[in-house]
């Protein structure tokens, strides 16, 4: 098997989809902007710093799941991909996964923000296969707990190498294996491809591959994060 793992915020889009989301449900379910939107900041500066707590930032994306019905957070869902995300679905980045496909490459999508959001932006990108954080789901709402490994640092080697037991292999028996990622914190999963590619790569991560050679890629122009 030959494989191409991508990343999602600021590798394949050049937004924080994650941020975007919580954002976006807090104004449509009239929550309080201040007090949620300084809890979002403080979580995107940890994670750019290497020191996030993962369970604590789980707890809170997910309990903003679980504090609506159904049905609808897929009404806000579908507007959000619609007005936020598609507009950033660039074509380089599409380019970029269009190549591998015509490579013969298996293509999955790698990330932490939870699959109830990015299912359709993997769809977007014409990727199949999504590893991320799954939320647990009880009587059709969820509970605002994830099943499973979540998907940062180490948890995305365990999702891909669990991905890949399915299939009978593992990332030491594929033929060739890539990730692109712009984040220090997915090291551990770039450690274990044959082509880490750093790719709109933070500060950390560039240090870490002008060091090591590693190839680097830039996607974009420098476009603001909302």
């Amino acid at each position: 098997m030959k494989l191409a793992l991508f990343d999602l915020d600021h590798t394949l889009l050049p937004i924080d989809s994650a941020s975007a989301w919580s954002r976006f449900v807090v104004a449509r379910a009239g929550l309080d902007t201040r007090v949620y939107g300084e809890r979002i900041r403080a979580f995107a500066a940890a994670y750019r710093a290497g020191n996030f707590d993962v369970e604590a930032y789980l707890a809170f994306q997910l309990d903003l799941l679980a504090r609506f019905p159904r049905a609808r957070l897929e009404q806000w869902r579908a507007r959000f991909v619609a007005d936020q995300i598609a507009p950033h679905v660039r074509p380089p980045a599409l380019a970029l996964i269009a190549r591998h496909r015509a490579e013969g490459y298996e293509l999955a999508l790698v990330t932490g923000t939870n699959a109830f959001v990015t299912a359709p932006i993997a769809a977007l990108f014409g990727i199949d296969h999504l590893l991320a954080v799954q939320p647990e789901e009880v009587g059709g709402r969820f509970t605002g707990r994830y099943v499973g490994t979540h998907t940062y640092r180490q948890g995305k080697v365990q999702a891909v190498e669990a991905f890949l037991a399915a299939r009978g292999t593992s990332l030491a028996d594929c033929a060739d294996s890539v990730f692109y990622s712009d984040s220090i914190n997915d090291l551990p999963l770039l450690e274990r491809v044959r082509r880490p590619v750093a790719t709109n790569a933070d500060e950390q991560l560039r240090a870490v591959a002008a060091a090591r050679r590693w190839p680097m890629l830039e996607l974009f122009a420098a476009v603001p994060t909302p």
